[in-house]
């Protein structure tokens, strides 16, 4: 055998002799840890010669292969998987273009170690085991899609194959999804979690159906492990309004009976879409309602539940392209319930879905095709003229024996990553992922200056499409520059984002229900979130309802004495309080002790605390709750006057937010991503945005215990409760909260009070309930009359039951 041309090396090139000695070494050793230790001498010698030619050069690869299936010799099956191992585990971290080699140009390769795991000797076994485990810990999160994912796929289509080899490949899927999950690593890590996350969830659509026959395999193991690996894939979904639905639709593909697909179709007509819907989650539910619309016994009621599922779905379909994908699978059905189904409503329902379909597909009814303005992804054919275009401005690439081979593999698998990193946004992967694999094959340093061009040109590319990054505006004074991590219980909330507070901006915080909103602003004012300035360099407050504690003492003690307030002179807090409506004196509101006031004076009471703290940030948590218009109106007023402070807030009064903000932070995808103006100017570039602030958002539904019957009452008219010329006044208070108020209640009563802040709406109530006494006039109810209250501080009648426990 001739030697390799020796390239890019400072050393000779070893001749076929050393080779073929370390080989006997390898196949020939009386111990495992001699095998090892010589297949760690042939690669290391490799790469510090020929590198990657040498693998077919010496002829090395062919002599795994064929040593892997000896069936006369272990020993040469086991150093078989040794040698496969080490180089899996030395040449991609030094030589990255061996990945092409090794699982692009020799395809049985992979598939060898995979049968390996099939054999007799558990020797072989541990060898094959640990080959696949360095291959899979040395590639890159670009590698493991586009050149393990593939050759995985490819074996589990094979008609013929040993089970334990098909149970390794599933395993290694559902690893690679589990390597993508979310976490609190390093930016670095977590980023290539994210490349991994992406890519992998777009190719659930293939990946889905090879799980799926998993599932349903006569092997035990083999069905196990691939619904353990179909759990770890639907973790690539990261839609909010799918997540809690997973668990449902994976028993119905784990147990595809009418009864199993009945119960996922019901749970998703429930759920309220208002996230974007894209291919991972398509690909998740489209074989679910493409089965159940094409299945004659569906019953009339499923199919309508079915119809409206895939309706509200492609409604979110904001990508023309991700819809002809996966829609045109549902369409037939969706057709057929329009034209025959026998409910007229279900007809209906099947026409609106079929109009909905055609529109997010980019069609008309007629059949033409609508233009779209939607950004269009970087295809691998564009990055291929780019890059061919790059080399050849330095210099071209070298032409030694069987690079060409490689390069015509090579340039399509690099174009292919290249292209993934630029549509996620992530050009800055662009140099690692073209230099590493170009160098070997072109002069020193013209792979580095090839890589350099190739990211600049898609940060160029990047920001022509999304515009350059935000800068500090000119008279701007930055306050907080802060990247952190949140998590809350064992919840991660936010992972490796950046908030950036600039003095005088009203910030909205936007998210779903239970994104964490709250979580954040009270884990800042409690400085509990990391790389958040301090108290003593900026000074924030948690504007909130916390005066329970105190409720006997006036207002004015309450604000002299709080031991978060700066040491303040009299005169300043009685201005202070005057400024947000608290009048002085004897017979003014300083002087009524807190206990008294009503949810929004005690909301004017909290910012009035604020305003004493000489705080540079409010945090704002449902400021609005509780207040009249009078006085929300004045908080917007004050808000916007006060252009020395920054305000963060949650509310869902959208009004409030199109009033006050001048910037939102939006939660997406773990991240608080800015936008300039306020909540209208978000919903304008995010829709579902809308949804956050109707009554549909909520995760919670409440359900209140029916009352039963009232004993001796016959007639819903019947007076059952009732007040007379009842006055009360709260003890310390200068004058009455009600005077002289009368009111009757019937079982038909439904009454809605309203009223100003401190107006003795909540007074009334109390006084109704027996919770407070009236000093004149009589509370009458019918003995057998049981009253619900729920308080403005609901948590108030949790705090009379402090020795209960949770359960």
């Amino acid at each position: 055998m001739a030697s390799p041309v020796m390239v890019n090396s400072k050393n000779a090139a070893p001749s076929p002799d050393d080779v073929a000695s370390i080989t006997q070494q390898i196949y020939g050793s009386k111990t495992s840890q001699e095998s090892l230790d010589a297949s760690y001498t042939l690669t290391d010698m490799l790469l510090n010669s020929v590198g990657f030619r040498g693998l077919n050069g010496y002829g090395i690869l062919a002599t795994i292969q064929k040593s892997a299936v000896d069936k006369k010799s272990a020993g040469k099956r086991e150093g078989a998987m040794f040698a496969l191992g080490a180089i899996f585990e030395r040449f991609p971290p030094k030589q990255k273009l061996s990945e092409i080699v090794f699982l692009l140009q020799e395809t049985d390769l992979l598939p060898t170690a995979l049968d390996a795991l099939a054999d007799k000797q558990s020797a072989v076994k541990e060898g094959a085991r640990y080959a696949l485990d360095t291959l899979f810990a040395s590639l890159s999160a670009e590698a493991k899609v586009f050149g393990l994912l593939p050759v995985l796929q490819s074996y589990l289509k094979r008609t013929v194959g040993k089970w334990q080899g098909v149970l390794g490949a599933i395993e290694l899927i559902g690893r690679m999804a589990d390597k993508a999950k979310m976490g609190l690593e390093s930016a670095e890590v977590e980023k290539d979690k994210d490349i991994l996350r992406e890519a992998m969830g777009k190719r659930l659509e293939a990946l889905i159906p090879l799980i799926e026959n998993g599932m349903h395999d006569l092997k035990t193991e083999v069905s196990k492990q691939s619904i353990k690996s179909m759990n770890s894939l639907t973790t690539l979904i990261q839609n909010e309004d799918v997540i809690p639905k997973i668990p449902i639709v994976v028993k119905s593909i784990e147990d595809p009976s009418a009864e199993a697909q009945r119960k996922a179709i019901h749970a998703l007509s429930q759920t309220t879409f208002v996230a974007v819907v894209n291919s991972p989650v398509l690909a998740l539910l489209t074989p679910i309602l493409e089965r159940s619309l094409n299945t004659s016994t569906t019953s009339q009621e499923v199919i309508r539940q079915t119809v409206i599922v895939v309706e509200n779905l492609t409604k979110l379909v904001h990508d023309p392209m991700e819809a002809r994908t996966f829609l045109p699978k549902l369409r037939p059905g969706v057709q057929r319930v329009y034209e025959a189904a026998s409910l007229p409503e279900v007809r209906e329902i099947g026409q609106r879905a079929l109009d909905v379909m055609l529109k997010a597909m980019g069609e008309q009814q007629n059949g033409d095709s609508q233009t779209t303005e939607a950004i269009q992804p970087v295809r691998g054919e564009e990055v291929l003229a780019v890059l061919e275009k790059k080399i050849q401005e330095n210099g071209g690439l070298l032409n030694y024996p069987g690079d060409s081979d490689v390069w015509a593999l090579a340039k399509n698998y690099i174009s292919e990553i290249v292209a993934e990193d630029a549509n996620q946004r992530a050009p800055e992967r662009v140099k690692q992922n073209t230099a590493a694999y170009l160098s070997p094959l072109m002069e020193d340093g013209k792979g580095d200056a090839v890589g350099d061009a190739m990211e600049q040109y898609y940060i160029d590319e990047d920001q022509r499409k999304f515009g350059k990054p935000v800068t500090i505006d000119d008279g701007e004074t930055e306050i907080v520059n802060a990247n952190f991590s949140l998590g809350y219980g064992g919840m991660l909330l936010l992972r490796h984002t950046n908030m950036r507070l600039l003095k005088g901006h009203r910030y909205g915080l936007c998210g779903r229900n239970g994104s964490g909103k709250s979580t954040l602003m009270r884990s800042i004012a409690n400085g509990k979130l990391e790389g958040f300035p301090p108290q003593d360099q900026v000074r924030t407050c948690f504007v909130e309802h916390n005066q329970g504690e105190d409720a006997d003492l006036t207002i004015l003690e309450y604000c002299l004495k709080d031991p978060d307030l700066p040491t303040e002179d009299h005169d300043r807090v009685v201005r202070v309080l005057e400024e947000v409506g608290f009048t002085s004196g004897p017979e003014g509101r300083q002087a009524q002790p807190v206990g008294s006031l009503s949810g929004g004076w005690k909301m004017k009471l909290a910012l009035a605390r604020a305003m004493i703290m000489n705080a540079d940030v409010f945090l704002l948590d449902e400021p609005t709750n509780h207040l009249d218009v009078g006085n929300v109106k004045w908080l917007q007023e004050y808000l916007k006057s006060h252009t020395e402070i920054s305000s963060l807030i949650v509310s869902h009064d959208s009004g409030f937010l199109d009033e006050v903000c001048t910037d939102i932070y939006n939660y997406e995808s773990k991240k608080l991503v800015h936008y300039k103006g306020n909540l209208s100017e978000l919903v304008k570039v995010k829709p579902e945005a809308k949804a956050y602030y109707t009554l549909s958002a909520t995760q919670q539904s409440f359900k209140f215990p029916p009352p039963g019957i009232l004993t001796g009452v016959k007639s819903n008219t019947r007076r059952i409760l009732a007040m007379t010329d009842c006055t009360f006044t709260y003890p310390g208070a200068a004058k009455p909260n009600l005077m002289n108020v009368s009111a009757s209640l019937s079982l038909s009563s439904r009454v809605a009070i309203i009223g100003p802040n401190g107006a003795g709406k909540s007074t009334l109530i109390k006084v109704l309930t027996g919770e407070v006494i009236p000093q004149q006039g009589k509370v009458e109810k019918h003995p057998n009359l049981r009253i619900g209250y729920i308080k403005q501080h609901a948590l108030e009648h949790v705090e009379q039951h402090l020795e209960k426990t949770p359960n």
